[in-house]
């Protein structure tokens, strides 16, 4: 789980590499689009990380959060902590530090308010991940050293085309 601070340093998140070319381009796009969903849904804090950033109780975290009973996701309240998106009643309530943030500095008048996220340990779907990355970006490095462009290719396909029997 990511560790969040409230703290007067930068923000601070981060993954990212990109991959150039057509077909490392896809999938390097597309392990990248996978690992940066997941690290957004961590960079989420629930009420225990929201209780201790802003040194309140639970219940008066609870009494600031912008909840309805008869409305899942009410519509946005500046004077309220607003959740994020949830789909179901039965999800925990999970708050965008920029959020919490803005509430301590617009409601509750806390000076000086920059929230801090850490970036979690690595994870097995991280690691998963990279590793397929840094094989993606191995594999480009070998075509573009070995300077074989489509046409080679256009014409292994061929040859093997012909060398099938029809059937």
């Amino acid at each position: 789980m990511s560790t969040h601070a409230m703290t007067s340093g930068p923000m601070a998140s981060g993954l990212g590499a990109g991959l150039g070319g057509s077909f490392g381009a896809v999938l390097g796009a597309a392990a990248e689009a996978a690992a940066n969903s997941a690290e957004s849904a961590e960079n989420l804090i629930g009420i225990d990380e929201v209780q201790r950033s802003l040194n309140r109780s639970r219940a008066s975290v609870y009494r600031y959060t912008n909840t309805d009973p008869r409305n899942l996701n009410p519509p946005f309240n500046p004077r309220k902590l607003n959740p994020e998106y949830r789909s179901d009643q039965k999800e925990p309530l999970m708050f965008h530090p920029n959020e919490v943030a803005r509430f301590a500095r617009d409601v509750l008048r806390i000076k000086e308010v920059t929230v801090e996220v850490l970036n979690s340990p690595s994870t097995a779907t991280q690691q998963l991940l990279t590793s397929i990355l840094e094989e993606l970006r191995t594999i480009r490095g070998l075509l573009s050293s070995s300077g074989s462009g489509t046409s080679d290719l256009d014409a292994r396909r061929e040859q093997h085309d012909q060398a099938r029997p029809a059937a």
